[in-house]
């Protein structure tokens, strides 16, 4: 078998990329354990949620999640019924903040157009439109089994 040559000046290799990162490039995010982790992560989650509020589609989703979640207890004729439909509910603000944090990389990039943007953007719409469609669907099958007969 014949064997790799690696050059003199080849970095040696590392089990993790954390390892092989030249110092001025490590994460000191990722020196916190423990509470003080959950704690800068639980800031920087509510920092996110600020910034989703920013975003219309996001207000008018949390919204209706506000109507929705307390309606779910009412017309889930179960604990499986009501978590389906909280949870799909729930589904649309996560994709939603998906799409949304691909929108802010994309828009950090630039303002000129380019197809991969516009591919990434529709991808990211597209997520969220089928997750309303997931919603709307589960709903609309609890309504039709609840009152439909």
């Amino acid at each position: 078998m014949p064997e790799t040559i690696e050059p003199a000046d080849a970095a040696p290799a590392t089990s993790t990329p954390e390892a092989a990162a030249p110092a001025a490039f490590k994460n000191l995010h990722k020196t916190r354990t423990g509470l003080a982790r959950m704690a800068f992560a639980t800031r920087h989650s509510l920092s996110g949620l600020r910034s989703a509020w920013d975003e219309g589609a996001f207000r008018m989703e949390t919204t209706c999640a506000i109507v929705m979640l307390p309606a779910a207890l009412w017309l889930g004729r179960g604990w499986v019924e009501t978590v389906l439909l909280a949870g799909t509910v729930v589904i649309v603000l996560i994709v939603e903040l998906l799409n949304s944090g691909i929108e802010a990389a994309v828009d950090r990039i630039g303002p000129q157009w380019h197809a991969l943007s516009k591919r990434a953007k529709d991808l990211g719409s597209a997520a969220v439109m089928l997750s309303l469609l997931l919603c709307g669907g589960t709903w609309a099958a609890a309504l039709l089994a609840r009152f439909g007969g």
